[in-house]
């Protein structure tokens, strides 16, 4: 004769032991490291739940726990919503070798009754949880790595041939808000790589192009565009309100001041450049590794690398290194994975052998060495020999263009 319910918790309350929510408070608040398991399900857990817990429901113990919790010597206290089901998983737990398993008595509701802390978690509309599924099954990203995505602010420099393939993984992956600056409109020789534009939008500022596009893909993202030319005049406006820049500029002048602009207040530069069928990328993070200047501390002189109106590029090109800006722009934004920091990814698509070069910090770079020179933002066309003494800017201003 099989066991009834009854039997089953009698069974698990004889193995396991049981703590009041105010035992658990005395523990947590004596700094035993224990791991809090919420064995409710999903749906409950965002709802509400301790603070620190960890969600488990107690369907997918034999599934996922072993990569939830590896160690089966850790402490760990279970609760579900009233205690039942917390003591059967409890029990389930020690049967797969965990040695120190508690199960709290009266479970969140008597928690969360008692005025103890508890947190809620990010509340996903029904379309969001459909829309985000794939990422919610990845441990490194789940609910808790998609709502920082959601709230996520995102600066992107130039909505040509590396902003496109940027903004449209970004956007599809959730990043709540984007920012586009771009001063230029669409062109029909920028269709070739410039995949948020379309036939239909030549002539139309690049910035509301790239709003329609972004916006019909995932009405989640608010896009903001900015179409004004980026200069030491608005910069430091401009990135003050987002986390991360993704420099997509297709010039010396605006690529410098962006690294400029980001050393001088902290904020992360999403590096990348393309030129015929090669491209290159990185993460310039202040404080964490080298800047662009440290690489290259002066600009080659004008006319010696040409634009993509002169030199040509392939059209894929654009979109293979703008995939890894978005892949570099979302490691950031969830803290997972191993940056692109003090490295440089560089591409031949001719060949197909990327290769990683490792880059070290200049003590004397002059923008974020030990003794900056560089202290305010300059005249980046002068700087880069682009401005007559007259005012004037010579016709070739670009280098691995966009």
């Amino acid at each position: 004769m099989g066991k009834t319910f009854k039997d089953l918790m009698e069974e698990a309350r004889r193995e396991v032991p049981e703590w009041t929510i105010d035992q658990v408070s005395e523990q947590l608040g004596n700094g035993t490291p224990y791991v809090l398991l919420d064995v409710r399900e999903k749906e409950e857990f965002r709802e509400g739940h301790l603070v620190d817990a960890v969600a488990g429901p107690r369907g997918y113990h034999e599934q996922r726990i072993e990569q939830t919790i590896p160690d089966k010597h850790t402490p760990i206290i279970a609760y579900c919503a009233g205690g039942a089901r917390s003591l059967l998983a409890a029990k389930q737990l020690r049967d797969m070798g965990y040695e120190n398993v508690i199960s709290m008595a009266g479970g969140y509701s008597a928690w969360k009754g008692a005025g103890y802390p508890w947190k809620q978690e990010f509340q996903f509309s029904a379309e969001q949880l459909t829309r985000y599924s794939r990422h919610f099954l990845l441990p490194e990203v789940g609910e808790e790595g998609q709502a920082k995505l959601l709230n996520a602010k995102v600066l992107l420099v130039g909505a040509g041939g590396l902003g496109s393939p940027a903004a449209f993984y970004l956007a599809a992956a959730g990043v709540g808000t984007l920012g586009l600056v771009d001063h230029d409109t669409v062109d029909l020789s920028n269709l070739q790589r410039q995949i948020l534009h379309t036939n239909d939008r030549v002539g139309m500022p690049k910035v509301e192009s790239a709003r329609q596009t972004l916006t019909a893909l995932n009405p989640d993202v608010n896009v903001i565009g900015y179409q004004e030319r980026l200069s030491s005049q608005n910069i430091i406006r401009l990135i003050a309100d987002y986390d991360v820049i993704v420099d997509g500029c297709d010039n010396f002048p605006t690529r410098y001041l962006v690294n400029d602009a980001c050393v001088m207040t902290g904020k992360p530069n999403v590096h990348g450049s393309i030129f015929q069928f090669e491209g290159q990328a990185s993460v310039f993070y202040p404080g964490k590794g080298p800047c662009y200047r440290c690489l290259f501390p002066e600009p080659p002189p004008p006319g010696a690398a040409p634009s993509c109106a002169e030199a040509g590029v392939l059209g894929v090109l654009p979109g293979l290194v703008g995939c890894v800006q978005a892949l570099e722009t979302l490691k950031l934004i969830l803290g997972v994975g191993k940056p692109l920091i003090g490295r440089m990814a560089y591409f031949d698509t001719l060949s197909m052998e990327p290769r990683i070069h490792k880059l070290r910090k200049d003590p004397n770079c002059p923008v974020c060495g030990k003794h900056p020179t560089i202290t305010t933002l300059i005249d980046y066309e002068e700087f880069c020999g682009l401005r007559n003494p007259h005012g004037a800017t010579t016709e070739s201003t670009a280098a691995h263009a966009s």
